[in-house]
């Protein structure tokens, strides 16, 4: 069986149509989470590894064992906790359920296995957050199980995840998404038309040399007079880079 172990959780990763990645595990990370978030949402989970992050992540801050947030006194810190995964694939669904289970945030940490048109949510998101397929124009994989994962085609797209936020998230609820850079100006405008704001961009480059490859873009209901734009650049001769080591120490065995 294929197993990527993090610090503190484990994921299975045989069955799913997409393995654990350099894109989701960036957005795990970087997406902002908030010691008041309540209910969380992972567009398309796969193995379930940004849920896992989140879930690791928000209990951290709700139980005050996390370094963001010295004391999270007052705050009820598991009861009204719900990490929804949305995943259309039976098998990734069933993989994710397993990491889920096998983790120690199984009680917040639910899969519905459908696709995200028939997801009926039972309240508004603080977070919703998706590394979704985004090969518009690549030539499709010839394995359908990863293409439904790679390609919009599959029925997942930017534009289906901003106007579900627009009506699902709470008032100060964010979304984050992970796309090639070369979507940014589609990304953004769409957002303006949904009524989100751009609070904060993340590029990322794989070597200083090169131009980003990948943004993480993070919206919100609320408006932002100035977005932060940031840059990350994973590696600089041949090595990671304090920046990129710093993101993931909580999470890879060698940050």
């Amino acid at each position: 069986m294929s197993i990527f172990n993090f610090k503190r959780f484990s994921v299975a990763n045989e069955k799913s149509a997409m393995k654990v990645n350099t894109d989701g595990v960036l957005l795990g990370a970087w997406m902002d989470i908030h010691p008041d978030d309540r209910r969380l949402l992972d567009v398309g989970t796969g193995t379930g590894t940004i849920a896992l992050m989140a879930a690791q992540r928000l209990m951290d801050l709700v139980q005050g064992t996390s370094p963001e947030v010295p004391s999270a006194e007052g705050l009820n810190p598991v009861e009204d906790v719900v990490i929804d995964a949305v995943e259309i694939d039976t098998d990734s669904a069933i993989e994710a359920g397993k990491n889920f289970s096998n983790s120690s945030w199984s009680d917040v940490l639910k899969v519905h296995n459908c696709t995200f048109s028939d997801f009926r949510p039972c309240g508004k998101y603080d977070l919703i957050f998706s590394n979704p397929p985004y090969f518009d124009s690549s030539l499709l994989a010839p394995e359908r199980r990863r293409c439904d994962a790679r390609h919009t085609s599959s029925g997942l797209s930017f534009r289906e995840l901003l106007e579900f936020a627009s009506e699902y998230l709470s008032p100060m609820g964010r979304i984050a998404i992970v796309l090639p850079s070369d979507q940014e100006n589609a990304l953004c405008r769409y957002a303006r038309m949904c009524s989100l704001h751009l609070q904060r961009i993340l590029r990322v480059r794989t070597v200083p040399k090169k131009q980003p490859g990948r943004i993480i873009a993070e919206f919100s209901p609320v408006r932002s007079l100035e977005p932060r734009e940031l840059m990350l650049t994973i590696q600089n001769e041949g090595k990671y880079t304090e920046e990129y080591l710093s993101l993931t120490h909580d999470f890879y065995l060698f940050a």
